[in-house]
């Protein structure tokens, strides 16, 4: 009886008739509307006294189920809520089965407002064996025009779709491969079930049972099956939180199983639909990861058509996704050389986007290519040529010139270089040609007022009353101003793309072209029978580096011309005075630049090979590694712990801890003084975004505290959670408080406040002030590589810079780098053979990345004196304030810790 549903008794007047049970039957098959009406509150006011009627359940199906009276319909719905529905052995009347029928059709019925009360009714039910089967129109439901509809579909029924779908298939998944691991006989029935999960509507099940499915077998389609699955979820889940935890398990599922995927790399690839630019850079390089000679050619032409989309979307980070397709087509061209060919020619035709960071990308990629591939390099020095003139940045053309200085090597290809470098230049000398457009320009001017020069002169000799009452003579160089004005507008007017560069300041892109001129005259001598042609290139090659060093020296140019820039050149035009005499000269420019360039592509391929080789290296699992205990090991889990007890150690922290006792102690702060009434310290545990205090209270005192509580606050991206709640403490008892504090931004942060409580026999609160606990920045910030012209780009993006002054007594240039590097977390991006050997100075760059995803990056610029010491600053820059400040502190107090 008690675990029958209890219903309302109403009390009926004792004069009044009881119908009998055929005087039901009867109104309810031959009553009129009103009638069936007034005998159906009979029947309910009967039923909820406690008499079930079950023998009238076919009249109400056979005579008021098929009404169309609303009030009707109303009362048929409190019927069936309150009618037995189950025979006496506990399964599903017979009759039900109509009944639902009846229901499903109200869920289609074209009136809103049926559909709404029928959703609504079907919140009541409890029977899953009636429910299941609406299921289906309860979903259509959510999608219905009417917001009636769709209010009353997110209610009860959709929620217990959910918690049937869960409970009946999400659920009993969690314990199947804890199960197969104690009783392996079942392993087969399990895999076969869970295949089947693969296909449900629910989002959750599907991944518990891909999920699920790898921890049961590694077979090949088991594996592709539950990449499938996990692709598809990415695909359809509007949530991009999820997406970006779904392409994580599909990440950690490549590692394992590479080879297997790549017939997968493509539907990977359809994930770049979705518009989050931080989701499509996850795809991309999980794709790319699966590219293999087989399926690379299908790769690029879905690349490059994605790259064709960027040129017509207005898509907020269109710029930024384009850059992305650059990067991803140019690793691919360099893994596999047989695309390259295809693709080189592709992206050069980007080389004159207005998208500076995609433009140094493509060369950046044209010239690794060039290099690697020498059969590609005529073809690829020709295209570079013909898109000469297109080209708009100073970085681009920098790239493009050295390219042309180092790999035209025949007299051909040579003289074509040395025609499309005076077409950008335009008229040799450029400061002549220029003084003479300025000086037509005036003339002009001059024609067409021929009194001007009269009226400034009558303008120049009139009185002007200063504030003293005494008179000034006014002068107006009207000349002059005009003269200016001219000179502003034939630097504005339409230049070749060389010629308008340099005239805008940009010398360094000067000394750069003297050194391609000086390259292509050494290699043209070398190999050119005809030494007037040499000679001829060699004299206007000194006129060209000529003309820059003086228009960098005029008026005409908007920044004067630098030190640096000037001496290079110089030593070009040195260099070309005397070409036939110091072949070491010659080889210098002809040869050594090369292999140094050479050596870099070298270094960066061996520093890819080693990181690919350390994340593939599998960890050795002993025999005794199998069982873990979290309690008692810290150790890492190998491939076949419990999955249960991997994602318990992950999400405690305790997977990645491996802090020492002593490491333990150091994070325990001192909250109060020992000689206060209440004593409290505190255990700061750090994991990832958020901060858990374990707060020791010790009444000190002989008297109970009441009403004990510690109030917290923060200062900074700090949110305290929740506040701990009040407690009495005894005479020189102790208490544990835990508070949770979640962490929003890599900056340090603080937490302050007090212990609040009441006294024995007094009527005022007591407070003892907390000392602050300072959150350290180098737990949320990690140690990352980025190459160099992100670091570049990001440097001068970044806006916050802090510059600290080295003061240290370490004398020793690379150990002050280490202990800066291990103090910061930082990595360095300099490569190990520019730090090495014995030298004076010493110049890096490093870089981290917080947990948030903010990058900091670093320069050090330090000095070795002739007494031993150690000068020279280190700049810091971030996006944000904070994180620039709080690593400049840091250095700071690592110098003073070894000072």
């Amino acid at each position: 009886m008690a675990a029958e549903t209890c219903y309302t008794i109403i009390h009926q007047d004792d004069s009044s008739d009881q119908p009998s049970l055929q005087e039901l039957k009867t109104a309810l098959e031959k009553g009129s509307e009103e009638a069936k009406i007034e005998t159906m509150k009979k029947i309910l006011v009967t039923m909820l006294n406690g008499e079930p009627l079950p023998q009238i359940l076919m009249h109400v199906i056979r005579f008021v189920m098929p009404s169309k009276n609303k009030t009707l319909k109303k009362l048929l719905h409190f019927y069936w809520e309150i009618c037995p529905k189950t025979n006496p052995d506990g399964k599903l009347k017979q009759e039900m089965i109509l009944v639902c029928n009846a229901l499903r059709n109200d869920l289609q019925h074209p009136n809103e407002y049926i559909r709404g009360a029928t959703l609504r009714f079907l919140c009541k039910l409890r029977e899953p064996e009636l429910l299941e089967p609406l299921l289906p129109s309860c979903r259509s439901c959510l999608e219905h025009r009417h917001a009636y509809v769709r209010k009353n579909a997110q209610r009860k029924p959709t929620k217990l779709a959910n918690v049937t779908l869960l409970l009946c298939f999400a659920i009993p998944i969690k314990p199947v491969p804890k199960d197969c691991r104690n009783n392996s006989t079942n392993r087969g029935k399990y895999i076969r079930c869970i295949f089947d999960l693969l296909n449900a509507a629910s989002h959750s099940v599907k991944y518990e049972a891909a999920t699920s499915l790898m921890a049961l077998t590694h077979a090949p389609a088991a594996v592709k099956a539950a990449a499938s699955c996990y692709i598809e979820l990415i695909i359809k889940e509007s949530d991009n939180n999820v997406k970006l935890i779904v392409l994580d398990r599909l990440d950690e599922l490549r590692e394992k199983h590479d080879q297997t995927l790549d017939d997968l790399v493509l539907d990977i690839l359809r994930v770049l639909t979705s518009p989050d630019i931080e989701v499509r850079r996850k795809a991309l390089r999980i794709a790319l990861e699966l590219v293999t000679s087989r399926n690379v050619q299908e790769v690029i032409v879905f690349l490059k058509k994605e790259l064709s989309k960027t040129l017509d979307q207005d898509y907020e980070k269109n710029n930024e996704y384009r850059q992305l397709l650059i990067q991803s087509i140019h690793g691919c061209a360099i893994k596999f050389s047989e695309v390259a060919a295809n693709v080189v020619h592709v992206l050069m035709e980007f080389l004159g986007d207005s998208n500076n960071p995609a433009a140094v990308d493509v060369i950046a990629f044209v010239r690794e290519v060039v290099e690697k591939f020498p059969n590609l390099r005529s073809s690829i020095t020709e295209k570079l040529l013909e898109t000469f003139m297109d080209v708009k940045s100073g970085k681009v053309f920098r790239g493009a010139l050295w390219i042309v200085g180092e790999y035209c090597s025949n007299c051909k290809d040579i003289e074509e270089a040395w025609k499309q470098i005076r077409a950008g230049l335009g008229e040799i000398p450029i400061l002549a040609s220029e003084q003479r457009l300025l000086e037509e320009a005036e003339k002009e001017n001059k024609s067409e007022e021929p009194n001007h020069e009269n009226k400034q002169n009558i303008t120049s000799s009139s009185r002007r009353i200063l504030a003293d009452g005494t008179y000034a003579t006014e002068t107006a160089f009207s000349s002059n101003s005009s003269t200016l004005a001219k000179l502003e507008a034939i630097k504005a007017a339409v230049k070749p793309p060389l010629r308008s560069l340099l005239l805008s300041g940009d010398f360094y892109l000067g000394s750069v072209l003297a050194s391609t001129l000086t390259k292509l005259v050494l290699r043209y001598a070398g190999i050119s029978e005809d030494p007037k042609k040499t000679n001829a290139l060699r004299a206007e090659a000194m006129l060209i580096m000529a003309s820059i060093i003086r228009v960098g020296q005029s008026q005409f140019a908007s920044n004067p011309i630098d030190e640096d820039s000037y001496d290079r050149i110089m030593s070009c035009l040195h260099i070309l005075e005397q070409i036939s005499t110091d072949y070491s000269i010659k080889s210098v420019f002809l040869h050594d630049t090369r292999e140094a360039f050479a050596r870099i592509v070298e270094a960066e391929e061996k520093r890819t090979a080693a990181k690919k080789a350390k994340d593939k290296s599998a960890a050795t699992v002993q025999v005794d590694d199998l069982i873990v205990f979290r309690q008692f090991s810290k150790r890492s889990i190998g491939d076949e712990a419990d999955e249960y007890e991997l994602d318990l150690t992950r999400a405690t922290g305790q997977a990645d801890s491996r802090d020492d006792l002593i490491s333990k102690l150091s994070r325990v702060v001192q909250l109060t003084g020992f000689s206060d009434p209440v004593y409290a310290e505190a255990y700061v545990n750090v994991h990832q975004y958020d901060i858990l205090l374990d707060v020791l209270i010790v009444n000190q005192t002989s008297e109970t505290l009441q009403n004990l509580s510690i109030e917290f606050a923060t200062l900074g991206d700090l949110k305290l959670v929740e506040r701990p709640t009040q407690h009495n403490l005894a005479p020189h008892s102790f208490h544990s408080v835990k508070a949770t504090i979640k962490v929003s931004s890599t900056e340090t942060g603080v937490i302050f406040g007090n212990i609040v409580y009441d006294g024995p026999g007094t009527s005022e609160s007591n407070c003892v002030v907390l000392n602050d606990i300072h959150i350290d920045i180098m737990d949320y910030i990690n140690p990352a590589y980025c190459n160099e012209t992100q670091f570049r780009s990001m440097w001068t993006e970044f806006e916050w810079e802090n510059k600290v002054n080295v003061n240290t007594n370490i004398t020793d240039l690379r150990e002050y780098l280490g202990h800066i590097m291990k103090s910061t977390n930082m990595s360095c991006l300099t490569p190990e053979t520019a730090l090495s050997g014995d030298c004076g100075f010493l110049s890096a760059n490093m870089y981290a990345r917080s947990i948030f995803g903010e990058d900091a990056l670093a320069n050090i610029s330090i000095e070795k004196q002739t007494d031993g010491a150690i000068t020279g600053h280190v700049r810091i820059r971030s996006k944000t304030q904070g994180i620039a400040l709080s690593l400049g502190d840091k250095i700071t107090l690592a110098q003073k810790a070894v000072a």
